[in-house]
């Protein structure tokens, strides 16, 4: 298959199976929500829709479990680690899209004391999620400076909150 359309959410879905191995969509669900959820969101019903178009495209392959359940296995195929390989070595990416409800609601004329109070607080809970992270051992490179550039941006949040609440 040529260029197949590929998505973020693809890349994301392959990138999680290259790193943590063969999963069924649960599975890719549950690491996403300690991983790549904390910058990168996908609905969870995007991951088994995902995991199934990628499998027809020839980047998965797909197991099911003979008996039980019959979940979905999916691995990377070689493919889908091309298409992934390729994907990385353009340095081209678009500028995030930032949706913080937070922010939302102080643009819409929300009292910005009585908001900043919870932003503060959660800002500060995610800040320190994020230090005992990066404090809990080795990481690859990748994810070390993507939770680098987390801290960065909730350190921000905390700096522009705690100004509003004072």
């Amino acid at each position: 298959m040529s260029n197949p359309p590929l998505t973020d959410t693809s890349y994301a879905v392959l990138g999680l199976i290259e790193r943590f191995g063969p999963a069924t969509p649960y599975q890719l669900k549950q690491i996403a929500q300690v991983s790549i959820f904390h910058f990168w969101s996908i609905p969870h019903t995007q991951i088994y829709t995902e995991c199934a178009r990628l499998g027809e495209l020839g980047l998965l392959h797909e197991q099911r479990e003979p008996a039980g359940r019959r979940r979905r296995v999916y691995r990377l195929a070689d493919t889908g680690t091309k298409a992934l390989a390729q994907w990385r070595e353009d340095p081209a990416t678009d500028l995030y899209e930032l949706r913080d409800p937070g922010l939302l609601k102080l643009f819409c004329g929300t009292e910005p004391a009585a908001l900043a109070e919870g932003q503060l607080e959660r800002h500060e809970q995610r800040l320190k999620l994020y230090t005992q992270l990066l404090e809990q051992g080795e990481l690859p490179e990748g994810m070390r400076l993507a939770l680098e550039a987390g801290i960065g941006h909730e350190r921000e949040y905390v700096r522009f909150w705690s100004r509003l609440r004072d």
